[in-house]
């Protein structure tokens, strides 16, 4: 059994933003990812064979999306279900509070 706590053991300093793998199995995996006024750097461009469910549980981030110019603006509770290869971005965390992310990433059944 593996257990946790999603706002435990978080560095008082970030110089990069923390990915941490919480569970993977069958196609899909679990990470928690943690925040604090980081961006993507200038000219990046997620760009996943996955699926990618997301969601800020604590904090605030501004997402970006390539195809429409579109910003998504994320709070505690808010999530986006990211399609694979839909590239995407991250423009903006808060500086001043870790924001705390719960992403999902699967598979489309039968893939």
């Amino acid at each position: 059994m593996n257990t946790g706590n999603l706002f435990g053991q978080i560095p008082t300093q970030l110089p990069e933003e923390l990915f941490q793998l919480l569970a993977v199995g069958q196609g899909a995996r679990v990470e928690r990812i943690v925040s604090k006024g980081h961006a993507s750097p200038p000219g990046f461009w997620y760009d996943q064979p996955e699926n990618e469910w997301v969601m800020v549980v604590r904090g605030e981030a501004r997402l970006r999306f390539e195809k429409d110019d579109r910003v998504v603006h994320l709070a505690g509770g808010d999530y986006v279900n990211i399609e694979a290869h839909e590239r995407h971005r991250v423009e903006w965390t808060r500086e001043d509070i870790e924001t705390v992310w719960l992403a999902v990433f699967y598979q489309e059944s039968g893939e």
